[in-house]
């Protein structure tokens, strides 16, 4: 059966970068529009129709932040990746917190980029779940209305803010949770800074719901930035004979 092509805008000012995009991109059956600035970017998507758009960080003009934000206030469903720089982890919150979906690092592997666009989409064009509906990830089952979580079929016991994160994380799957979010919607806004405290809650949920906490596959690190779980597909494809990547944390935010 065929699928859709995917149609993305790739908004980046380096033209060797946009080069370097479009031939995979094609390859792969995805329908490519290009634009070098985000003034040309609000035009093309005023006119036109896109399942998703790479937006680049740093460009001339008013820049991808502020493109970010003006697409968002027309556009709040359409999947946006940034492109952000390796070490400029305040551009990868700011992105995150201003609306993104998603960013990848420059340099990037075209796999990787195409697996999170493709995993964006995805979630866009997914039937809505019902709020209180079990959510069900590999091995994990989490039921909201209960408040219960198991793992193979055996109950794990979590605490109170426990089970709040990992809720948390687990309806938001595949997308990174920045800490301040992340504490902001277990703690309150009063306790969005108390990063120390939150990575201590999530290596004990780790302890409980990882086989080997020191290479979690569930509820992994993106260090600097915040916390993603696992997105559904990759235990989909495992189940297919594909194993799951393993993202173990790195030293300097071991959890």
């Amino acid at each position: 059966m065929n699928q859709t092509p995917i149609r993305i805008l790739v908004v980046d000012d380096e033209s060797a970068i946009r080069r370097a995009l479009r031939p995979p991109l094609l390859e792969l059956g995805f329908q490519v529009a290009e634009a070098s600035r985000g003034e040309e970017a609000l035009q093309a998507l005023r006119a036109g129709t896109y399942d998703a758009v790479l937006l680049d960080v740093n460009m001339p003009g008013i820049g991808g932040i502020e493109t970010l934000r003006r697409i968002r206030a027309f556009a709040p469903r359409l999947p946006i990746l940034m492109l952000t720089v390796r070490d400029q982890e305040e551009d990868k919150v700011l992105a995150l917190e201003s609306g993104a979906d998603d960013y990848v690092t420059k340099p990037f592997s075209t796999r990787e980029l195409i697996a999170r666009i493709r995993a964006a989409v995805r979630r866009v064009r997914a039937p809505a779940r019902a709020e209180d509906a079990p959510i069900e990830i590999g091995e994990i089952r989490l039921d909201p209305v209960k408040r219960s979580v198991t793992k193979r079929g055996q109950a794990v016991h979590l605490t109170r803010k426990e089970f709040d994160i990992l809720h948390c994380l687990m309806s938001r799957a595949g997308r990174v949770v920045t800490y301040a979010r992340l504490l902001t919607a277990v703690w309150g806004a009063d306790c969005r800074e108390e990063v120390e405290y939150l990575r201590t809650f999530v290596r004990q949920l780790r302890k409980k719901i990882e086989d080997d906490p020191s290479v979690p596959v569930y509820l992994l690190t993106d260090v600097y930035v915040g916390y993603r779980f696992a997105d559904a597909l990759m235990f989909q494809e495992e189940s297919a004979g594909a194993a799951p990547e393993a993202t173990a944390p790195a030293p300097e935010d071991a959890a």
